[in-house]
């Protein structure tokens, strides 16, 4: 086999593996899966560019520009590696609408949407509040390999930090709710709006994963319950805005490891990734492992 020139010293002799440098290290840790485990959650295009000599782009400070930037958390760094620690069970909490709890929304005709700003039915009233998207990966834990096919229930409250069909004043919406199936790479994408921070509770986002979406219309068996956590400082920059007014004064009085749901690992396994700005809206993008 005939070595690659990059191993051989300037005589043309072939350079003792372990005085080949950090680039054949990663290279080397990569085709053997090893990757994650040696250097956590680190992008190897960053090791790559620090070994090569090249300066990063700088960026701006999110807090002083109103954006932020796509950062992968633990999730979404092994999925890249092959596998990936599972998202751990939550509770669907007391405003699921899935039959579990009174009201059943999974099987109105409708509920099988990408927007969910608006509620649907009798109703179309839209909820208001800063735009985000959610992206939400799901793929098998110990492979790594995308789950294609599953049906996915997502819901989370509104900017005043009420949940429709159970809320003083929004029984009769339906809005921020909805039931997608996943694409070939494992995902789901949702068009909604930054929830509030309600009191007692870090801003989150419920999700269920079935098996697929005929399940979840059919309130099945569920594969997964569990919650997204939105981060610190994104949370910050939207409460800020006009709509939001509770909500700085309900964060400032929680954080992950004081809530009920995430104090348990700080959500470590369920922060959701941020990019975008207020003014042109978020994105949250998570991995999870099922």
């Amino acid at each position: 086999m005939t070595t690659d020139p990059r191993w051989l010293d300037e005589h043309g002799n072939e350079i003792d593996e372990d005085h080949r440098g950090l680039v054949y290290d990663i290279r080397t840790l990569v085709d053997r899966r090893r990757m994650l485990g040696i250097f956590g959650g680190i992008g190897l295009t960053t090791l790559l560019a620090a070994c090569s000599g090249s300066d990063p782009a700088p960026s701006a400070s999110a807090a002083s520009t109103g954006t932020a930037s796509a950062t992968p958390g633990p999730s979404a760094s092994a999925a890249a590696s092959g596998t990936l620690d599972e998202v751990p069970d939550e509770t669907g909490g007391p405003y699921p609408a899935d039959g579990s709890n009174g009201v059943n929304v999974l099987d109105d005709s409708g509920i099988v949407r990408s927007d969910i700003r608006s509620s649907f039915g009798s109703s179309t009233t839209v909820a208001q509040g800063v735009p985000l998207t959610i992206e939400l990966t799901v793929r098998d834990a110990a492979s790594g390999s995308a789950v294609v096919g599953a049906g996915v229930y997502l819901w989370h409250c509104d900017r005043d930090g009420d949940y429709s069909l159970y809320s003083r004043g929004v029984e009769n919406e339906n809005y921020l709710r909805g039931v997608q199936e996943t694409d070939a790479m494992g995902t789901v994408r949702f068009t909604s709006i930054y929830p509030a921070c309600y009191s007692g509770r870090w801003p989150h986002i419920h999700f269920e994963v079935y098996s697929d979406v005929a399940n979840a219309v059919a309130s099945g068996p569920v594969v997964k319950t569990s919650q997204i956590a939105l981060p610190e400082e994104v949370n910050g920059l939207v409460y800020a805005t006009s709509g939001y007014e509770q909500s700085v004064r309900n964060v400032s009085e929680v954080s992950l490891s004081s809530d009920n749901v995430f104090r348990d690992d700080g959500g470590i396994h369920q922060i959701a990734s941020m990019s975008g700005s207020v003014a042109g809206g978020y994105t949250a993008a998570l991995t999870i492992g099922v």
